[in-house]
């Protein structure tokens, strides 16, 4: 098998920069790729991809792994030819690796898949394969179908590989197939991933920081167990004595409307977006019925009820026990999520039932229930987890050394991991690695007004962060500004960023997104559906 012999690379095409906007919306979205030339590989890809099958790779450092499948996967819907590789790292863990077969672009690119750790599908390779990637995920060592957390539950080793450990040796084993499959080593590396991929993000920044020259790390819940505290919170703050929602879909809309209508001109413009809700001050108070109940006000107990969610979790001594809580203008998110329709189980109530039953807190089980855990004592318990699934150290000292950049984001109408948590998370990195300009020189956050939990919601959603990652690392060219998408009609599935490209007619308006902690402003002058009539302010500090 012959070399493959990478090319130079072309004048790169910068990505849109406020300063210079005006062009149209697609081009703000639709980034072309960097310039770099395809990779061609031999083209007997079918006997080369069969070659693989049942092929061991004992050597390499810390994966081990056995090739169990591999096949040709035919060019259909826009995706170029690959060999698709499935493969086991001794013990348990699972991978599964697209190849190009003709248009490898030289790099590698691991996802990190959102929910937790769950048998692998190759949706989130799709968008990659097709710029040229080498793309692997993994299941982190789960087989099963199920929905719960009950297959890792004592099982010391499953948390292991969930936890921190499957994402790594993934990345080893990927990477050491696709250079002996290309006869060449993958020039440049990434990672992406949003939700538990975001942790996973981070995780690999802080623990293997030598894996990867870029990471994408979006809503990242940095400690898994704090957030699944928060939302645990959350949800106990709206059940009644007899177990139902004491908020109904109508109360939230509600409470809403008067987030909405109490913060939304802060950023200049009235559009539906709360910009900065780290600083609305909003106190659901002014919804108290003063009289007999209506579908205009809101009983003393639901008033509490919004309060707490607000408030984020406390002991009974009032001590904060998670920096963060629910923003405004998350709260039609909360419908389906912490309060159901019919009054019952919301979604977050089964999720986070199932996450302290069987992993966040030791010798619990199918009997627990969510009202039984203890806010004064149980919280005190969640660091065992913790070792297995925290993503939160703040010295990322190493993979700055490295040469790392790590691109973040998060949106501010986030329900599911709370934004304020991984905020305070960076607030923690620029006090570590001593200060802000010290850490935006390889890590910057962009928190997107509007964004719910990965993709959706009322606000530009719609980012090619891959494009901005790659300029900064292959270019230099640090990101000082993103250009976001409304998007009419949403193509994301799971727990992933929108797709892209946006069709034009599919752009609603854009966006300048800037890094933490600036926040966007309207100008006042020239069409708000343009991102060029908006500028960059400091945080409010009202």
């Amino acid at each position: 098998m012959r070399s493959v012999r990478l090319p130079r690379c072309r004048a790169p095409l910068r990505l849109v920069r406020l300063a210079l906007a005006g062009f149209g919306l697609a081009a703000a979205v639709h980034i072309a790729d960097l310039g770099q030339t395809a990779v061609a590989a031999p083209n007997d890809a079918g006997a080369r991809c069969q070659a693989l099958i049942a092929r061991d790779f004992p050597d390499i450092v810390d994966a081990p792994a056995r090739i169990d499948a591999a096949k040709v996967v035919a060019a259909e819907h826009g995706n170029p030819e690959f060999c698709e590789v499935r493969a086991t790292v001794r013990p348990n863990v699972g991978i599964v690796l697209d190849l190009p077969t003709s248009t490898w672009n030289g790099k590698f690119f691991e996802y990190g898949r959102g929910g937790y750790c769950r048998p692998v599908t190759m949706e989130d390779c799709e968008a990659p394969v097709r710029k040229g990637y080498a793309c692997v995920i993994t299941d982190s060592g789960n087989k099963t179908k199920r929905q719960d957390d009950e297959w890792a539950h004592d099982d010391l080793k499953a948390r292991v590989d969930c936890g921190f450990r499957g994402i790594h040796v993934a990345a080893q084993a990927g990477k050491a197939i696709t250079g002996h499959y290309y006869a060449a080593a993958a020039w440049r590396s990434y990672f992406m991933g949003c939700s538990t991929g975001g942790r996973l993000a981070m995780v690999e920044a802080e623990r293997f920081p030598y894996d990867f020259d870029g990471i994408i790390a979006g809503a990242p819940p940095v400690t898994k167990s704090g957030d699944a505290l928060a939302l645990l919170w959350n949800v106990v703050a709206t059940l009644g004595p007899d177990g139902r929602s004491i908020l109904a879909p109508d109360d939230v809309r509600l409470v809403a409307r008067a987030a909405l209508a109490h913060c939304d001109a802060a950023d200049g413009l009235v559009d539906g977006i709360i910009g900065d809700p780290l600083h609305c001050r909003f106190d659901p108070a002014e919804l108290e019925c003063a009289g007999t109940k209506s579908a205009q006000c809101l009983t003393h107990r639901q008033v509490e009820a919004v309060r707490k969610i607000y408030q984020g979790p406390v002991n009974s001594e009032g001590v904060r026990l998670y920096p963060g809580s629910a923003l405004p203008g998350s709260e039609l998110n909360w419908i389906g999520t912490y309060i159901a329709p019919d009054g019952g189980p919301s979604g977050v109530h089964t999720s986070v039932l199932s996450l302290f039953r069987y992993l966040n807190i030791p010798d619990r089980g199918p009997g627990w229930r969510i009202t039984d855990f203890n806010w004064d004592e149980d919280y005190k318990r969640l660091g065992m987890m913790a070792a297995f699934n925290s993503g939160a150290d703040p010295d990322l000292r190493p993979f700055k050394a490295a040469g790392g950049k790590l691109l973040a984001f998060h949106g501010l109408a986030d329900e599911a991991v709370i934004p304020a948590g991984f905020i305070d998370f960076h607030e923690a990195v620029e006090r570590t690695l001593g200060g802000r300009d010290a850490t935006r020189d390889f890590f910057r956050l962009f928190a997107v007004p509007g964004l719910n939990h990965c993709s959706g919601g009322t606000g530009a959603t719609a980012i090619d962060y891959v494009s901005a990652l790659e300029d900064w690392v292959e270019h230099g060219h640090a990101p000082d500004v993103l250009i976001g998408a409304h998007v009419k009609r949403s193509r994301a599935v799971g727990w992933g960023p929108e797709p892209l490209p946006v069709a034009p007619d599919n752009i609603g308006f854009t966006r300048p997104v800037f890094p933490y902690p600036l926040g966007t402003r309207y100008k006042g002058t020239g069409d708000p559906n343009d991102a060029a009539n908006f500028e960059s302010v400091a945080p409010s500090t009202s």
